[in-house]
């Protein structure tokens, strides 16, 4: 899976919790987010719409926007290692909490589980 079509499915599955996301389609979005967030920031300092704390009106407008396709995405992959969503509540652990999650969102997918089929073999 490529850039644009991780992001359009991502953002084609805006609210969608369920199921399972590979991989690239998690890293992919991440990067997009990373990207327009930086833009969004560039935006701001232009236009002079910073809060002068590394936030303003186009970043929070883009944070938000963001918001729920990345926590759908995140929960999804959590689905494609075998566990469940509530498990992205640890990433509010700080440092700690995040360490885990990347490790959970590094490792490959699993055979078929609860969550449906592993969308490694859905594609091929």
């Amino acid at each position: 899976m490529g850039f644009v079509e991780a992001v359009q499915t991502v953002l084609s599955k805006y609210v969608v919790f369920s199921g399972r996301a590979r991989r690239s389609e998690y890293w992919w979005f991440f990067l997009f987010s990373v990207l327009v967030s930086l833009v969004a920031s560039a935006i701001d300092a232009a236009a002079g719409t910073d809060y002068g704390s590394g936030g303003g009106v186009i970043n929070t407008i883009v944070g938000l926007a963001l918001f729920l396709p990345g926590l759908a995405v995140a929960i999804r992959r959590l689905h494609d290692t075998g566990r469940v969503g509530w498990w992205i509540l640890i990433g509010l652990i700080p440092l700690i909490g995040w360490i885990v999650l990347i490790i959970f969102y590094v490792q490959d997918s699993h055979a078929d589980n609860k969550y449906g089929p592993n969308p490694k073999q859905a594609v091929a």
